[in-house]
Parts: structure tokens; sequence; C-alpha cells
């Protein structure tokens, strides 16, 4: 057996399901709401979080069965990850997709949960709760253009 990390030796699809879920950097980049523009095709995205989302944790408070509660949730998968343009650049799916290694201060290479956080990648304390809006579209005041971008080291 090689030394390498499973994400260096595996592709997404033979990933078992904990290295899969492993993957996430825990940054909640995925779980904010986001418009598209159906004439453009262009994703807006908001630094507005899912009623589900724990803003201080940072990750789903009830990941276990959220589509019960938010329908519409994307579950990520091996085989839908091409189709999803709108992930962050940083995200780790998203990297090893197009051919990338891990960042730095993705948790996997630093062994610690909390570097995602200081390396500045995550929403932590940056957004605000879909159930504050007096209305969904609302969110479009709450624009962040700037969470589109590569976050952290490329």
């Amino acid at each position: 057996m090689s030394g390498e990390p499973f994400w260096r030796r595996k592709t997404l699809g033979q990933m078992t399901v904990p290295e899969w879920e492993s993957l996430c950097d825990g940054c909640g980049l995925c779980c904010l709401v986001r418009f598209e523009d159906e004439a453009t095709d262009e994703v807006i995205p908001t630094r507005v979080h899912c009623k589900l989302f724990d803003p201080d944790r940072c990750q789903c408070s009830n990941y276990a069965e959220r589509h019960k509660y938010v329908p519409d949730c994307i579950k990520l998968t091996p085989h839908n990850i091409e189709a999803l343009e709108w992930m962050p650049k940083s995200c780790a799916y998203r990297r090893l997709h197009e051919g990338r290694d891990l960042a730095e201060w993705h948790p996997l290479i630093s062994g610690d949960p909390e570097s995602v956080h200081r390396a500045g990648i995550s929403v932590r304390g940056q957004t605000i709760s879909e159930d504050a809006l007096a209305d969904p579209e609302d969110a479009l005041d709450f624009a962040a253009w700037d969470l589109i971008i590569e976050r952290g080291d490329d």
C-alpha cells in the first residue's frame, strides 16, 4: 500500500463514504444562498446562510436530515461535482476534481479543523441566517462577489 494519502491515490468516485465526507473542510461556503440569473447563467453568491447552518461551528446543524427541512439542499457526489460550477474554487471536492491538491490550510493537511478558519477561508462570523430576512429575495442585498474567487493558496 502506498504511503500517499487517499485523496492522491483514489479518484473521487473510488473514495469510501467516510473518505468523501472527510474532504469537507468546514468552510461553510456551500451553505450560502445563491441566485442564478437565468438570462446569463451567472451565479450571485450572498452572505446569507441556510436556516440549518450553524455559523459558529460552520457546519449544518442537522446534516443527516437536512433534505427533510431543506428539500433543495444539493447532495454533492462524485457524479454531480462537474455540473456544480458554483462550488467555491477553494472547495476540496472541486480542487481534486480539477486535478489540484488540497490546500495547505485544509484540515486533512494541517491536522487541525480550525486551520480553515485561521486561514480566512471559512465564512465563520460573516453571514446572517435566511430566517432573518423578510423575503428570500432580500438575500440579494447581501451579494458577496468576493466569495467566488479563490480563497487561500492555489
